[in-house]
């Protein structure tokens, strides 16, 4: 039988990374959560060592069947959908033009970009609000929340970011009109844009590489802990006041170009 207590949360890109740290706090927070990622993720494991409270849902963000089963297996579960977290995320490295080798930026590359952070994510919001919308109000007419993940390159974007850039960019631009769409029905829209974290895509560069980037944080002078995002996401779920705003988790970085 479903379950009918409890917050529900959706984490998209949540075996791994800055997700798999937010849906580890929501469980240990006794919150229920599924798992959105990819087939060939960490995601059936993971789910199965967190417990009852977990379930995976493999799943491309892109995919509107894919995502709309992973809402629905929120409801038959868990009994209810009451926060989206959108981790999910790629990024590629390129200039818009290398005059070394005569070649621009590959368009194909910018567009799987563009298709995966901002459709992805716009994708997920849409079908999670449909099942959101179903909740009963609390007193103060809320019936859900939507946290996206942007970066602080989508305001200091380096060499090499036009398409990650551009991506973040959507995702903070996309955040006050659909926290304004979803008013009516009590749901917020909140994006996180996060500094430098100690994720498996920086846990990957030369532990040198890592040092070098650590000192360019002002405070803490360290990589972020997941964790700590994962803090922020509960904070964000936790109140009410804060809608159609981006807030930045980054130690007061501001990248070099």
């Amino acid at each position: 039988m479903a379950k009918k207590t409890g917050m529900v949360g959706l984490v998209t890109g949540g075996a791994s990374g800055l997700g798999r740290a937010t849906v580890e706090r929501l469980i240990r927070s006794g919150a229920s959560a599924v798992i959105l990622d990819l087939p060939t993720s960490d995601g059936h494991t993971l789910a199965a060592t967190l417990g009852e409270s977990c379930a995976f849902a493999p799943a491309d963000v892109t995919s509107e069947s894919e995502v709309q089963a992973a809402v629905s297996l929120a409801r038959e579960k868990f009994g209810k959908l009451d926060l989206a977290v959108n981790c999910a995320g790629i990024a590629v490295a390129a200039k818009t033009y290398n005059f070394k080798k005569d070649v621009p930026h590959n368009l194909e590359d910018f567009q799987r970009v563009i298709n995966v952070n901002i459709a992805g994510t716009f994708n997920v919001i849409r079908l999670a609000v449909g099942e959101m919308g179903k909740n009963e109000p609390d007193a103060d007419g809320h019936r859900g929340c939507i946290i996206n993940t942007a970066s602080v390159a989508a305001f200091d974007g380096q060499v090499g970011q036009a398409a990650y850039s551009a991506s973040k960019g959507g995702i903070v631009c996309m955040t006050l009109p659909i926290a304004r769409d979803l008013a009516p029905m009590g749901i917020r829209v909140v994006t996180i844009a996060p500094g430098l974290f100690s994720t498996p895509l920086l846990a990957s560069l030369p532990e040198k590489v890592q040092t070098f980037l650590a000192r360019q944080v002002p405070f803490p002078s360290r990589l972020g802990d997941p964790a700590e995002f994962a803090h922020m996401v509960t904070s964000l779920a936790e109140n009410p006041m804060i809608n159609g705003e981006v807030i930045r988790l980054d130690g007061a970085i501001r990248m070099m170009p």
